[in-house]
Parts: structure tokens; C-alpha cells; sequence
């Protein structure tokens, strides 16, 4: 299994998928908005993730759901140092999810461990200057556009060798920023500006992605080509918590490819896949 350098020494000694419970910060994400907007509850939450076997917390306070505003950056900083704060305090690795420079700096400054970055730098033209100053990883995942527009921007002549030709792009990018390539992983952004089908095409080709030669995170937790799949006989997809065991599949499937990263809500049953992967897997 190889890291992103930079992780802290307890996760670049892993030798199977990481898990990487997701906390959102934030009233309005697609999943589980408002429940953990408190910092109180979040801080609660984020040792629940860690105690069912959270590798990092993932922390984001700006919902990047279809149709999401942009919130001004005040607001982000609020929700979301706190949480960090405390966290780091009590020694739990967390990663900082934002499209912003300037949160990013003040969450790494308080000890996040990874910078995760949906729109691969593109947000914000300081990200990626930032990201050639500090020692920590990064993930860039592959975004074609903000929140309001994006599911507008799923047309691709091929959807996998777009995504990898953007992703590489994106990777040249940062490289060319000064980022050392060692340091960054990357994500195909299932659900961003993808339709089920094409998210389908790239998890059935992750050898297409793992030629880029980077680290991989997924991100399927609770998503509607998920929630598609498990449609009723009407075709309603199927409620947000009635997709775990999916996404608990995709992890398993995922990990047992190799993966790095698998980025879920509910933390437990990804681990247990994880380390099922992982026998399976044999010694790395």
C-alpha cells in the first residue's frame, strides 16, 4: 500500500486502505446536514468516527451537494476550527476538506494532517502556491465546476479517459506549482459532474486511474448512483440510510483492488471490508 507522504507515522504504516470518516460541519450537506453543525456535537462525532476505527476525520464545513452556494469564507473558518482544534488537541488525525487556501493554512497551522480539495485546486488560484509551502499530503479530486452547475458538465466522449486526462492535468498543475507528486493523491469525484453510469465506468476501471501512478481515494458513501441501484419497483431510489451495505460493497471491492483511501459516513462496517480486503489481499 503506498501513502501520500507527509501522513503521520501511525498511517503511513498502514499496510491496507485507509478509512476516512467524513464530517461535515455545515446545515445543508446532501447526507446528514445539521446534525453535527454544533461544535459540541461535531467534537462528539469525531470521536465516535475515531472510536468505530476512523483512520482521519475528515472535516469540511462548505456542502459541495448539487445545487450548494458558496458560503462566504467567514463562515467556513467558523464552522470548522473549532472542530480541528480539538480534535488534533486530543490527538486524532483530521484532514481539512475546503476549497480555500486560507482555511487550509489556519487548520494545517493547527495540526490537520491532509488538505482535501474537491476541486483539485481549481477554487481557489491560492491553493495550490499554498500547497508548495507545507509538508502536508493533499488529495485533488477530479471537479469540472462549482456546486450550482456541475451535474450540467457531465457529458464526456469517454468518460474514464476524460476523467484521467483531467485528472493528469490537474497533476501537472501541481507540479508545475512547485506540490512534490509524492504528496498527492487523487479522487475521481464520484457524483461530481457524473451521472450513475459514469460513475459505474470508473469504478469497473480503477486500473485506467491507478495508471496515473498516484495514491486513489473514493468517495461513494450514501451516493445516488447508489441510492439508483436500490431503487423500489417505482423507481425511487433508495433512501440515504438504506445505502450503507452498498457503499460498505464498494469499499470492500475498492480495498481489495488497493485503493488508498475510502472516504465514508459510517465507519464500522468500511473498516471491518477494509480489513477483510486486506487478508484477502495478502501481505503487501
Amino acid at each position: 500500500m503506498r501513502h501520500p507522504d507527509g501522513l503521520p507515522r501511525e498511517i503511513a504504516a498502514l499496510d491496507r486502505t485507509v478509512v476516512m470518516g467524513i464530517l461535515n460541519v455545515t446545515p445543508d450537506s446532501f447526507s446528514d446536514g445539521g446534525r453535527w453543525h454544533d461544535p459540541g456535537d461535531a467534537i462528539k462525532r469525531g470521536h465516535l468516527l475515531r472510536d468505530s476505527g476512523a483512520d482521519i476525520i475528515d472535516i469540511g464545513g462548505e456542502s459541495t451537494r448539487p445545487g450548494a452556494e458558496r458560503i462566504p469564507e467567514a463562515d467556513e473558518i467558523a464552522r470548522v476550527i473549532p472542530v480541528v482544534e480539538a480534535l488534533v488537541a486530543e490527538g486524532i488525525p483530521v484532514s481539512i476538506d475546503t476549497m480555500r487556501a486560507s482555511v487550509a493554512a489556519q487548520c494545517v497551522t493547527l495540526g490537520a494532517c491532509l488538505v482535501n480539495d474537491v476541486s483539485g485546486g481549481q477554487a481557489d488560484p491560492e491553493m495550490l502556491p499554498f500547497l508548495a509551502t507545507v509538508s502536508v499530503p493533499c488529495v485533488a479530486m477530479h471537479w469540472r465546476g462549482p456546486s450550482t452547475i456541475m451535474q450540467s458538465l457531465a457529458v464526456y466522449d469517454d468518460v474514464v479517459s476524460d476523467v484521467c486526462r483531467e485528472l493528469e492535468q490537474r497533476l501537472h498543475a501541481l507540479e508545475a506549482a512547485g506540490v512534490d507528486l509524492k504528496r498527492v493523491a487523487i479522487d475521481p469525484g464520484l457524483g461530481f459532474a457524473k451521472d450513475t453510469e459514469h460513475n459505474w465506468a470508473i469504478l469497473r476501471d480503477l486500473d485506467a486511474l491507478g495508471a496515473l501512478g498516484q495514491p486513489i481515494l473514493l468517495g461513494a458513501s450514501r451516493k445516488r448512483f447508489l441510492g439508483e441501484l436500490l431503487a423500489d419497483p417505482d423507481g425511487q431510489p433508495r433512501p440515504l440510510e438504506g445505502r450503507e451495505a452498498a457503499g460498505d460493497a464498494v469499499t470492500a471491492l475498492a480495498a481489495t483492488w488497493g485503493v488508498w483511501g475510502v472516504r465514508v459516513h459510517e465507519v464500522a462496517a468500511s473498516r471491518d471490508a477494509v480489513m477483510v480486503a486486506r487478508a484477502w489481499r495478502g501481505p503487501s
